[in-house]
């Protein structure tokens, strides 16, 4: 797939720095809230092809890799006026080679259900977007930001709770923003980070042993950032819905999470991931 594809007069490419401000025009178009630094960072963890149709970058998708067992297809997004030829389902094929044989993890619109499913994608769950600007919330006690010390702890947990290996996530991550975490004497049980995104700020991920910690490493980052705009994306499933409301993120949408070649659990985790650092990466 290194060479060009042709698509009547669309061009699928390999996706290269030059690209992201035409990927930016077609997601800040589409409603994205990203911004450059959000696409230059996902870039940087991934590969990906763009459309063309001469120079004009008129699609996008991309493949990121965690290890060799697991990767996320993401940043799928097509010109409003080339949409309905195909041009996103040769996206998202092209970067399926890409990942070859690892199981692929992406998150759908219902728009972009039935292709992903012809594509052999079966849904999971619904993801839970909460955003707003946060009001009064009272601190946890219990926990605390952490340096670069902590790294390895925090990309064992997450490796515990997502079923693979992102290290280079974590390594971007922790450039981008802070961590938090929970101990239990000298070890760290539980995490979140926290960083600059779209029109404000991110929460995610967080991985956690129990609900109760995942509230309270949200608690303590909310409570330094009242009347800001925070995001916070979740599997429905969490129970963290309501306490984002009564801290003034309220509910604004969902997406599929979908599965291809998942290889299956034998038992749930000990620790597992209540946020999400993007919709994109999980």
């Amino acid at each position: 797939m290194d060479e060009l594809m042709q698509t009547e007069s669309i061009v699928l490419a390999p996706f290269e720095a030059h690209h992201v401000g035409g990927a930016l025009a077609l997601s800040r178009a589409a409603g994205w809230a990203h911004r450059r630094e959000d696409w230059e960072m996902i870039r940087s963890l991934s590969e990906g092809r763009v459309a063309l149709a001469g120079d004009r970058v008129v699609g996008t998708a991309l493949m990121t890799p965690f290890g060799d067992t697991c990767s996320a297809i993401n940043m799928i997004i097509v010109d409003e006026s080339q949409r309905g030829r195909g041009v996103g389902r040769k996206l998202t094929t092209a970067v399926l080679e890409l990942a070859g044989d690892r199981e692929c993890r992406l998150t759908a619109t219902n728009d972009g259900l039935p292709l992903y499913e012809k594509l052999g994608f079966v849904a999971k769950h619904q993801i839970v977007r909460h955003q707003g600007v946060v009001s009064d919330v009272v601190s946890a006690e219990n926990a605390d930001w952490v340096g670069p010390d902590a790294l390895p702890a925090i990309k064992a947990l997450d490796r515990t709770a997502f079923g693979a290996d992102r290290d280079a996530v974590y390594n971007a991550l922790a450039k981008e923003g802070r961590f938090a975490a929970i101990r239990k004497g000298d070890r760290i049980v539980a995490f979140a980070a926290t960083r600059l995104f779209g029109k404000g700020e991110v929460v995610g991920p967080v991985a956690a042993e129990s609900l109760e910690q995942a509230r309270d490493l949200l608690a303590f980052i909310l409570s330094g950032k009242k009347g800001r705009i925070v995001r916070v994306d979740i599997p429905e499933q969490t129970g963290l819905s309501s306490p984002l409301e009564d801290w003034g993120l309220p509910r604004e949408g969902t997406v599929v999470a979908m599965v291809r070649g998942a290889a299956g659990q034998s038992k749930i985790p000990a620790v597992q991931t209540f946020c999400l650092a993007s919709q994109a990466i999980g």
